[in-house]
């Protein structure tokens, strides 16, 4: 008689995992795309939040499965601060709209007064004698999840481009590159690559990773090119093939986190694929790569 608690298989597992990253970026889109700029915005700056803030709380849970102490709640105040503080620079509701300097300089000032911040609440603590780990903890999950999201914003909302194209661009091609790294890992992968960290990474499906995301790219950018300034099919070659390695880099870093929490999955958010930071695994250090080549080389003069 088949065990009913048997795990799914591969098959079924892809399968789940397509069909909630399908839906979930069909819906993205669809607001993105719709011609209401109110309505785009408020989708953007909506939907990042609840990513960030229900990020930042799995991590913040994982943390304290390693038995880490954190400020939980400064943590998640801070992210609402960071995230709509940068989404009203970045519409002109204050400072210079789409001024990337005057962004990074808010952003700066902003992580420093955090810090500040989390000092004084160490001060303010009767109990907790691990202020370092505390304050270490609290400040690397605001920078793992709602920092390097706002990159997402500041990829939407770059001046002189339609960065709606990039934005979706370097999503696509991102799961593209996890999509690929699943596929041919679970066909042909036999070779593992960090097995400590990661039991089920392949160096076949690390291949496959940049093999799908680098033709996804050369076909986004054939498409769609005329709407991405700047951008031409050497660019998109380097894209691809950067953006599936730090995809690859990215997903090991949150395999890492979870490992040492004694983790499967950092949620149970989303079928086949488990909660949030595993939706975002790929994607926090590749929006950064996308902003940064876009601001220094496909727009450098």
């Amino acid at each position: 008689m088949p065990d009913a608690t048997a795990a799914p298989s591969k098959a079924k597992t892809f399968l789940r995992r397509l069909t909630s990253s399908v839906i979930l970026w069909a819906v993205v889109i669809a607001a993105l795309f719709s011609g209401n700029p109110l309505l785009s915005r408020a989708v953007c700056i909506f939907l990042l939040l609840f990513l960030a803030l229900s990020g930042l709380t799995e991590f913040y849970g994982l943390a304290e499965q390693r038995g880490l102490f954190c400020f939980k709640w400064c943590g998640l105040f801070g992210a609402v601060l960071l995230m709509v503080g940068t989404f009203l620079e970045l519409t002109g509701k204050i400072g210079m709209q789409g001024s990337p300097a005057r962004v990074n300089d808010f952003e700066t000032s902003f992580i420093i007064l955090f810090v500040l911040g989390l000092c004084v609440r160490q001060f303010l603590s009767k109990s907790n004698a691990n202020g370092i780990s505390a304050i270490a903890t609290t400040l690397f999950g605001l920078m793992y999840v709602p920092w390097l999201l706002n990159f997402f914003q500041k990829i939407y909302f770059f001046p002189n481009v339609d960065g709606k194209y990039f934005l979706l661009y370097f999503v696509l091609i991102t799961k593209f590159s996890d999509m690929g790294a699943y596929a041919v890992g679970s066909l042909i992968g036999r070779h593992k690559m960090i097995p400590r960290i990661s039991p089920n990474k392949t160096w076949e499906g690390f291949f496959g990773a940049i093999l799908v995301s680098t033709g996804a790219s050369l076909a986004f950018v054939h498409f769609f090119g005329a709407h991405m300034f700047g951008m031409n099919f050497l660019h998109a070659t380097i894209l691809g093939v950067t953006l599936s390695i730090t995809a690859v880099i990215g997903d090991l870093i949150e395999s890492l986190f979870k490992r040492e929490a004694g983790a499967k999955d950092s949620g149970n958010l989303f079928p086949g694929i488990g909660g949030i930071l595993d939706l975002l695994d790929s994607l926090l250090f590749n929006a950064p790569i996308m902003y940064l080549y876009l601001r220094h080389i496909l727009t450098h003069p």
